[in-house]
């Protein structure tokens, strides 16, 4: 089965969709939104994601006034969502940016009006955030909208990505594996998982959410047979914030994707063959003809 996204197919041995997760990263700033937008567009990423909270409802109770030391000064937690938090005019401005490049953009909404918010500005699909798997008010919104949806898989049991499939139903849905530490470290990717869940969900195209360091993890995933690749990108892992630490930076983006397009042309079509490029060697080197 394969999942439309814009103007990219997603699974069935079409090309690797990549997205550049710019989550929070901006700090709030359209400027450093739009800056990311263009490290997306350059590297050769398909996509670029952002996330979309109504803070009083996103942000937990017992988190609403828990002091946080920001740029900006210390602030209550709700103080803080409600600064790094982009309004329609900003998103319009930001999602103009990446349709102007060629990238599709979507955001992970984490509270049903945010669903509301983004189905305003026509998103073409919608993420579902790791922590949210579980709302089953928020998948219900989701799949109300009849857009594809995006599935992160961290911090979920297979029972609890059984019964998010039963609400939003598996014709447009993508699974992605991931598991929710930050920065990951290699002995919890896990990348076997890709196989389970593709076995265990036969037709849904699965791919590969990462928050490790560097490439090798997202790469491997890709061989293992992930369908898309999504990691968080950055200007400088020196800025504040907290998914700062485990973001690629421009070139680091370019590399994945550019890595991610030489290991889809290795990987070939498994048809065992002599190549052209073989002749000469065999004519050569082979001692006993066939």
């Amino acid at each position: 089965m394969t999942v439309t996204i814009g103007s990219h197919v997603i699974g069935g041995g079409r090309p690797v969709y990549v997205i550049g997760e710019i989550g929070l990263n901006h700090n709030g700033d359209v400027d450093i939104a739009k800056r990311l937008i263009d490290v997306a567009a350059k590297a050769g990423a398909n996509a670029v994601k952002f996330q979309k909270r109504t803070p009083e409802i996103a942000t937990p109770p017992h988190m609403r006034a828990t002091p946080r030391e920001t740029p900006w000064g210390t602030m209550t937690y709700l103080e803080y969502r409600h600064r790094v938090e982009f309004d329609r005019d900003q998103y319009i401005e930001i999602g103009d940016h990446a349709t102007m490049l060629g990238l599709d953009w979507f955001a992970s909404p984490w509270d049903v009006p945010s669903v509301d918010f983004l189905e305003d500005l026509n998103v073409v699909a919608h993420k579902v955030a790791s922590a949210s798997l579980t709302d089953i008010e928020l998948l219900e919104a989701l799949r109300a909208t009849g857009k594809p949806v995006i599935l992160s898989t961290g911090m979920s049991t297979i029972a609890q990505i059984d019964r998010a499939l039963e609400v939003l139903g598996t014709d447009r849905t993508v699974l992605m594996h991931a598991t929710s530490t930050y920065p990951m470290e290699p002995e919890e990717a896990n990348l076997k998982t890709i196989a389970t869940l593709r076995d265990r969900y036969a037709g849904i195209p699965v791919g590969y959410s990462g928050h490790e360091r560097g490439l090798q993890i997202s790469l491997a995933a890709v061989a293992l047979g992930a369908v898309a690749v999504e990691r968080h990108i950055t200007l400088d892992r020196t800025m504040w914030g907290s998914d700062q630490a485990a973001s690629l930076e421009p070139t680091g983006l370019e590399h994945l994707v550019r890595d991610i397009r030489v290991i889809e042309t290795a990987l070939g079509d498994g048809v065992k063959r002599v190549f052209d490029g073989e002749l000469a060697p065999m004519a050569k080197l082979r001692r006993v003809p066939a």
